[in-house]
């Protein structure tokens, strides 16, 4: 089946939101929409065995990827999702723009949009970096993807519905954010949205890792893995952040690992049917060993194919919300 605009429908009217900044702001109904289409375009286009895997949904669109910090899924990721809407995709290196000269990221920001782009995907290492960036600028969508220590939205979105095709439903599951809770923006938004739709998250490292705040949100605090192994169905295995931090938390990699890396005697404790996921990159030996990662209850390479298809509906969405209202003028 070619897939063309017109056997494939409109964007939800239901969904009005031009930027997707956060999931802590999300309703259950905005997160179910976005998994529902990616769950879509997942079906249709990417698992599609005919010639084309692109539908020009967003033809004559441009969207620009605005990094300022290095990445390889979430960049590779959003410029696959664009293309196979049928956008103009443009990568914007921070390296070599006048962002070196002293411009600001503002008036970069509005030299590129006067451009005629529609979307900004924006990476940065100053938390609320995008949603300043969306107070400014008129007419054009903003997509975090990934502010400092703070959010990574569509992270968060392709965890969970890497989740929901695993388990079909949230309720009572009981998901463990393991290893760099602190620095963490996925595990914020895998926990603001998890608390939503009605799992039990528990976050799990040393003590100089996890804040005592996550209490207050009714989120469980384990330091031990080993205490948690025999009730968790999901196991999210984050990376130790060294980037962000001042000083070392632990005495060592090898110690970090003898007490938290996620290994084939950890794994034979589990539930037999215990997902593992982890954001990536991986550091093999460090919070997971390699027969693991490579293992039957591994999601890790499914979790970058859910999530070229969360971003294609997050792109969808957002730009067919700007331009219903634009039309509407």
């Amino acid at each position: 089946m070619l897939y063309t605009p017109a056997n494939w429908g409109s964007a939800p009217l239901e969904w009005t939101r031009e930027h997707l900044l956060g999931l802590a702001d999300l309703s259950v109904e905005e997160i179910t929409i976005i998994l529902d289409q990616a769950q879509r375009f997942r079906s249709c286009i990417l698992e599609s065995s005919e010639n084309s895997r692109a539908i020009p949904l967003l033809a004559g669109k441009t969207i620009v990827n605005l990094f300022f910090e290095n990445s390889t899924r979430t960049k590779t990721s959003f410029g696959l999702a664009g293309r196979r809407l049928g956008a103009n995709v443009v990568d914007f290196a921070s390296s070599t723009s006048s962002l070196s000269k002293g411009e600001t990221l503002i008036d970069t920001a509005k030299n590129i949009q006067a451009m005629g782009l529609d979307a900004i995907v924006m990476r940065h290492s100053c938390p609320g970096a995008p949603k300043l960036l969306a107070s400014r600028l008129k007419d054009c969508v903003v997509v975090n993807a990934g502010d400092g220590a703070y959010e990574h939205p569509t992270q968060g979105l392709l965890d969970l519905l890497t989740i929901r095709r695993r388990f079909g439903s949230f309720k009572d599951l009981t998901v463990a954010l393991v290893g760099d809770i602190a620095h963490s923006r996925v595990a914020r938004s895998n926990i603001f949205a998890l608390l939503k739709l009605g799992a039990k998250p528990i976050v799990c490292g040393p003590s100089t890792l996890i804040s005592p705040y996550w209490r207050e949100l009714g989120v469980e605090i384990s330091y031990s893995l080993d205490d948690i192994l025999p009730r968790v169905d999901v196991f999210n295995l984050l990376r130790i952040q060294f980037e962000r931090q001042v000083t070392r938390p632990f005495p060592s990699i090898r110690e970090y690992a003898r007490l938290y890396a996620m290994d084939a005697d950890r794994l034979a404790r589990c539930k037999k049917d215990v997902l593992i996921l982890a954001p990536g990159p991986i550091n093999r030996g460090v919070e997971i060993t390699p027969d693991v990662a490579d293992g039957p209850h591994s999601a890790i390479l499914d979790q970058v194919t859910n999530g070229i298809a969360t971003r294609m509906a997050t792109l969808w969405l957002t730009i067919s919300a700007m331009s219903r209202r634009l039309a509407a003028r």
